[in-house]
């Protein structure tokens, strides 16, 4: 007589585990399908004027809209990105593509990557100078080689093979990168500051990102930079290091970073981020502030990272003093921030 309610206990235990295991899984109202930043750096609100500010979200606004518009026209993720961070390649206001940062000798050379998490294929180019849009020679690299990174003059002679538009060199300069430029060059010339120094001080816009979750569940994520104001020539950051600044895999998460990218490199931080959600069970929000405050602050470094797994679920942490920033949801709405703020909504 004592089977019926030792059936009765199993099943209201096998009950009680299918309700806990069920819960940490479930699936936003309106889940988010993009996630994208404009770097993360020494901003603060004394640097912003309200016209400045109004510029940076309106051209945070173009490149979800453009995104989305992937998304709404039932194209992959890998769409949804590259369409992204075109707007902001585009825009001078940020450090990549157009407005992209000054070597040490007075030339730009810029970086990009992205990574498909259905496949795990993956496309980057770096130190090149005359490509207009960086992303779209790292898609024609994942798409067109046998390759993952392709570097300098190669990268310019693959990308041109397979119609990635080349310009001249000077296309990339802006009137507010050169009088940041001069800035640089008098104060290392007074103090004999170092790159670092220089980086710290000058370092007032960033790297452009942008993750995706498609209407098939899967994620991609893409990192196109202009590096740091006064770098050697020749160096490469996280941004195209898969791993190290971008990162995507449908089991886990899409990631991009920016900031001081020799400390995501030598961290591997955006696999780190995957790989504590894979092998540790960490959330995404935890994953996110763990690589950031836990890894990177403690090592010395400062940035930021964005991240979205394909439930809808998105990171954006950072521990510099402003990161530009913003998601879109399946329904349409936009969300802007910029400093340690409550998300702006925009509609």
């Amino acid at each position: 007589m004592r089977y019926p309610n030792i059936f009765l206990s199993i099943i209201w235990l096998l009950g009680c585990f299918s309700a806990h295991a069920q819960s940490p899984t479930s699936t936003p109202a309106d889940p988010v399908v993009m996630v994208i930043h404009g770097g993360a750096g020494t901003i603060t609100p004394q640097q912003l004027t309200p016209a400045v500010r109004d510029s940076i979200e309106a051209a945070l606004t173009r490149a979800l809209r453009a995104g989305y518009a992937m998304i709404q026209a039932h194209r992959p993720a890998v769409d949804a990105v590259q369409a992204a961070i075109h707007v902001m390649e585009d825009s001078p206001l940020f450090n990549a593509g157009k407005g992209s940062v000054y070597t040490k000798a007075g030339t730009h050379e810029m970086d990009a990557a992205i990574m498909d998490g259905t496949t795990l294929k993956a496309g980057a180019v770096a130190a090149v100078s005359h490509i207009r849009n960086p992303i779209d020679a790292a898609i024609a690299v994942m798409n067109h080689s046998p390759h993952v990174l392709l570097v300098g003059k190669g990268a310019e002679d693959f990308a041109a093979a397979n119609s990635v538009k080349l310009v001249p060199a000077n296309y990339f300069d802006t009137p507010q990168r050169k009088q940041q430029w001069e800035r640089y060059k008098r104060a290392h010339s007074q103090n004999g500051s170092s790159a670092w120094h220089a980086y710290y001080t000058h370092h007032e816009w960033g790297t452009v990102g942008a993750v995706a979750l498609d209407e098939q569940g899967h994620l991609a994520a893409g990192t196109s930079t202009g590096g740091i104001m006064g770098k050697l020539p020749g160096r490469v950051g996280d941004s195209p290091i898969i791993g190290a600044g971008t990162y995507a895999n449908d089991s886990t998460c899409a990631v991009s970073c920016t900031g001081t990218g020799e400390y995501f490199m030598r961290s591997l931080a955006a696999k780190t981020l995957s790989d504590l959600i894979a092998f540790r069970h960490k959330s995404l929000s935890e994953a996110a502030h763990m690589v950031i405050f836990d890894i990177i602050q403690r090592m010395g470094g400062d940035g930021g990272l964005i991240a979205l797994n394909n439930k809808g679920e998105y990171a954006m942490p950072f521990n510099t003093s402003g990161m530009y920033r913003g998601y879109i949801t399946r329904s349409g709405k936009i969300y802007l921030a910029i400093f340690q703020e409550t998300s702006k909504p925009e509609f």
